[in-house]
């Protein structure tokens, strides 16, 4: 598809000094802070090392034990796009004598702003500064965690450009497991009421305000998502696109409607090691006659070339590491697993859930990627799945929301989410969080 033009005008912001401060678009060597953190293979968890000194420094080190005795372990640095990015994310559960490395690097990838007028069209982080607008958090809105400084890379208020703007807290996730007996049984109820690791941040652009969260759970589940709030654009209260809904009174005021189409970028470096596998999986159905109850039947198929690929009701995929084994002999991995998604198709790039890409420095935002990879190498992730094998597969989630403006949006706007999960797959044994009176049922019951 033949490269767009940029949008001549971004829908305003409140402070018109900020427009004045705005960086020019910055260039393809991506600017940043803290560590330049690509970590070295470590040796699998099953040979049993001692813990990897961390490649960052301690201002960028994050050490967090979850009850159930997990450990999450990380570093982290600014960039001037893409915003915050996390390297080297490693997994370590209560028994386990040495932390899995899961990512090497991990971060947003584009948030992608069409307007369904076609008046308007947004990449908020190569093309409007997304990482610019890191917002100072309020001791109140990391509550029992620790608000960390950020040096922002070309930032609006040049004379200001150290920001407190990451939160590093815990927070209640609920139920992690519950098993108790049937009414009237006399037998023990084990659960757990869990918390997760939580770090984020708040970038402002335009009228909107990103909350970019990353969440790990003591199972060794990561939640990746985005967070939508703010205002509405009042520049848009028109009614002229003849879209949406009305809000205000009567049908005089019409908020124009917009896609939010957002892009993580996710190095694996399971067991620390680049050449990791990927395998999807899709399960088919089978009506049988006579009212018999249908049956499924699960078929995987390894990715050996770079794909796009489209979510199913029964199609998932996974990252699986190509040395490293649970206790039961089982090899390790994470499954993607998307949430709810819109997908906007106005755009080849926006066409697919998600695409993996073998590795190359120059590929680093999912559309108006900003370095020059070569003169056939396009701007966009769907141009670089050209049927390369995967030996460093890259993966590039895409999760779309479609946003019809509702009276309720009014003011400040309720924080609508998009996001997906990484869920650990055969990485232990067991459960990483069992009670040691369950211990022994591994493969059956009692």
């Amino acid at each position: 598809m033949p490269e767009r033009r940029p949008a001549a005008t971004r829908r305003p912001r409140r402070r018109a000094a900020a427009l004045a401060a705005a960086p020019v678009l910055l260039t393809a060597t991506a600017l940043l802070t803290g560590p330049s953190a690509q970590a070295a293979p470590e040796a699998p968890l099953r040979a049993g090392p001692a813990a990897p000194a961390p490649r960052c420094s301690a201002a960028y080190r994050i050490t967090q034990t979850l009850e159930g005795g997990t450990v999450w372990r990380m570093c982290w640095h600014y960039e001037g796009n893409a915003g915050l990015v996390l390297d080297d994310v490693s997994y370590q559960p209560k028994g386990e004598r040495a932390p899995v490395k899961v990512l090497t690097t991990a971060k947003l990838a584009q948030i992608h702003v069409p307007y369904d007028d076609g008046g308007n069209e947004y990449d908020d982080l190569t093309g409007q500064g997304f990482a610019q607008g890191l917002m100072k958090l309020d001791p109140a809105e990391c509550p029992g965690g620790t608000i960390k400084t950020v040096r922002v890379p070309g930032a609006y208020d040049a004379a200001h450009p150290d920001v407190s703007g990451l939160c590093a807290t815990t927070r209640a996730r609920g139920h992690a497991y519950r098993v108790g007996p049937y009414p009237g049984e006399q037998a023990r109820t084990y659960q757990l009421q869990g918390k997760d690791l939580l770090l984020y941040t708040v970038n402002k652009t335009g009228w909107y305000e990103y909350i970019s969260e990353w969440r790990f759970s003591g199972d060794g589940t990561m939640t990746l998502q985005i967070g939508a709030t703010g205002t509405l654009s009042p520049s848009d209260f028109d009614a002229g696109d003849g879209r949406g809904t009305p809000i205000g009174k009567g049908a005089k005021d019409y908020a124009t409607s917009h896609s939010h189409n957002v892009f993580w970028r996710l190095n694996f470096g399971l067991d620390g090691s680049a050449a990791n596998k990927v395998e999807q999986f899709d399960s088919a159905t089978t009506i049988r006659p006579g009212g018999s109850t249908p049956t499924i039947r699960t078929t995987r198929t390894p990715v050996t070339k770079e794909l796009a690929g489209d979510v199913g009701p029964l199609r998932w995929w996974r990252v699986v590491s190509d040395t490293g084994r649970n206790r039961d002999g089982h090899p390790r991995s994470y499954q993607i697993v998307p949430g709810p998604s819109s997908k906007y198709t106005g755009r080849s790039y926006t066409q697919h859930d998600i695409y993996f890409t073998e590795y190359n420095k120059c590929e680093q935002f999912a559309s108006n990627n900003l370095a020059n990879c070569g003169a056939r190498a396009g701007k966009s992730v769907d141009t670089w799945v050209n049927g390369q094998p995967l030996k460093h597969p890259i993966a590039w989630v895409n999760i779309g929301f479609h946003h019809i403006a509702r009276d309720e949006d009014q003011e400040p706007m309720p924080v609508h989410w998009q996001g997906f999960q990484l869920v650990p797959r055969d990485v232990t044994a067991m459960n990483p969080l069992t009670p040691p009176a369950l211990s022994g049922h591994n493969g059956h019951y009692g």
